[in-house]
């Protein structure tokens, strides 16, 4: 089972013998460790619970993350996984040729009108139209006489989960605890990230 969470870095490129560019993100990974096994017996299904990132202050630490005291916790659900609770994972359970999927938070955008949102193509810019070439146009209909539900409108856009696939491992840096993958991630620089094999 490969699953680790981890920051983003940044982009940067790489060039290999020919000279050919690649571009790539950068990921800092692990090292988590296993904070809880759950088992179909005592919880219904099978998963590992691990943490990122220990609470190093005292009074962040509240009563109930007793044992648990890490910013990042994330359940990944696993079929007869051995770890055990205390276990570290670090960037080594990845190699050099993998095919990672890689989820996080999009940018947030914040409200977008639908030209951004959606795609419109906004209106004509011919005689008539002053100041309304990126407004949606008609929203509504005859009959019901209401706007429909689901219609596209302008609203908030981004800060929503998002899931890159198959995004191949180029460099795997043991000693600094980094990825680093072919591709563009979800999310700003210091993104929380989960990878998994």
């Amino acid at each position: 089972m490969k699953f680790i969470l981890g920051k983003k870095i940044g982009m940067s490129q790489m060039f290999d013998k020919n000279g050919k560019l690649t571009p790539v993100t950068l990921m800092s990974a692990g090292p988590c460790y296993v904070l809880q096994n759950k088992n179909k017996e005592k919880d219904g299904y099978e998963a590992i619970q691990i943490g990122f990132v220990k609470i190093e202050k005292k009074n962040k630490i509240t009563k109930s993350m007793k044992g648990k005291e890490y910013k990042n916790i994330r359940e990944e659900r696993t079929e007869g996984d051995t770890s055990k609770a205390g276990d570290e994972i670090t960037v080594s359970v990845f190699k050099e040729g993998d095919e990672v999927k890689v989820s996080g938070m999009s940018k947030g955008k914040g409200f977008q009108g639908g030209v951004k949102r959606h795609g419109f193509h906004g209106r004509i810019a011919t005689h008539g139209v002053k100041h309304e070439h990126r407004t949606i146009g008609s929203v509504g209909t005859r009959f019901p006489q209401h706007v429909m539900k689901g219609r596209k409108m302008p609203g908030r856009m981004g800060y929503e989960r998002t899931s890159v696939k198959n995004l191949k491992i180029m460099k795997v840096d043991l000693e600094n605890n980094l990825l680093v993958v072919k591709g563009a991630v979800p999310g700003r620089t210091g993104a929380l990230l989960e990878i998994r094999g």
